[in-house]
């Protein structure tokens, strides 16, 4: 492949933090380089994607590709120089890169829709929360980088509970009038949270985590499903600092529920947190009541307009 011929070029300081916005990260190894982040959305890409991704890292960078914890795939060894006609490049394929600074960050999704234990369509809810507070809420600025990660079951294979806002799918069961004593239930449960008492099954709350196998291993319909849908858990985080978020004590039934729900945390803390700081810190200062309060009402809705204005 005959790839044109571009000048080394000299990267000021404050050019360097400006294209890291755009999702292009100084290359420590080299002078002039950058690699960038390219967005997959959901974590599920076609073959048409890898394929224009692979043109793109062969004609504009060093064709190599690293794929980053949050699911975005990063093309190494761009040239400062390249960086627009690469652009064009990836934007003539339908393809964006970006993914960093203080506002929402790409959310990562594990393959619940398609995995046996998955509980709720994960890839639909990803793309669904991408296109409203990835790309809706690109422009507004937050006091630090917020991450929200979609897990399809209590298994937490993308770590929901250590981002800073994390879903996990959800199917809390309870015995039914239809329950025949048979102990399938028991068995079945990895939490061993069920035991057989009087030849039914009791359901210890406690060290039950609403995985709903209980309810799959069941052939009379004796283990019924009480409640489906998502947990909440808000102000996880890890990096320098490490901690797991806490749960909201309620199980939203509907993904227009949820999505509110995003909605009204993004809000509060927009509105609650201060500069620099993460949104565990933010919860720490104002209590884990207040946010819970905002979310679980729509009082934070009414003021929307207003904090979204206020930078």
């Amino acid at each position: 492949m005959n790839k044109p011929v571009y000048p080394k070029c000299t990267v000021s300081a404050s050019e360097v933090a400006r294209i890291k916005g755009m999702g292009f990260l100084r290359d420590k190894t080299t002078e002039d380089k950058f690699n960038c982040r390219v967005l997959t959305v959901n974590g599920r890409v076609s073959s048409d994607f890898m394929r224009n991704v692979a043109e793109a890292a062969d004609k504009f960078g060093t064709g190599k590709l690293a794929m980053t914890s949050r699911m975005t795939v990063e093309i190494q060894g761009i040239s400062y120089c390249k960086i627009d006609d690469f652009i064009a490049f990836i934007n003539s394929k339908g393809i964006e890169c970006g993914g960093t600074g203080p506002k929402v960050r790409p959310v990562v999704s594990c393959k619940g829709t398609t995995c046996q234990y998955g509980l709720i369509d994960t890839f639909s809810l990803s793309e669904k929360i991408h296109d409203r507070f990835y790309l809706a809420y690109h422009g507004v600025k937050l006091p630090h980088k917020f991450k929200i990660a979609v897990g399809g079951c209590p298994n937490n294979c993308v770590k929901p509970d250590i981002n800073d806002l994390g879903i996990i799918g959800q199917r809390r069961p309870a015995v039914s009038d239809k329950c025949v004593g048979c102990g399938l239930c028991a068995k079945a449960c990895p939490m061993g949270a069920i035991s057989m008492e009087n030849k039914l099954p009791v359901i210890d709350r406690e060290k039950c985590n609403s995985c709903g196998r209980c309810t799959v291993a069941c052939r009379v319909d004796g283990m019924e499903i009480e409640k489906g849908g998502y947990k909440l858990y808000l102000g996880g985080r890890w990096g320098k600092k490490v901690g797991r978020g806490t749960a909201l004590d309620y199980i939203f039934e509907t993904e227009e529920e949820i999505l509110s729900a995003i909605e009204k945390t993004v809000l509060f803390y927009k509105e609650k947190g201060v500069a620099g700081e993460r949104f565990a810190d933010t919860i720490a200062r104002v209590g884990f009541c207040a946010v819970e309060e905002a979310v679980l009402s729509d009082e934070i809705l009414k003021r929307k307009e207003e904090i979204l204005r206020d930078e």
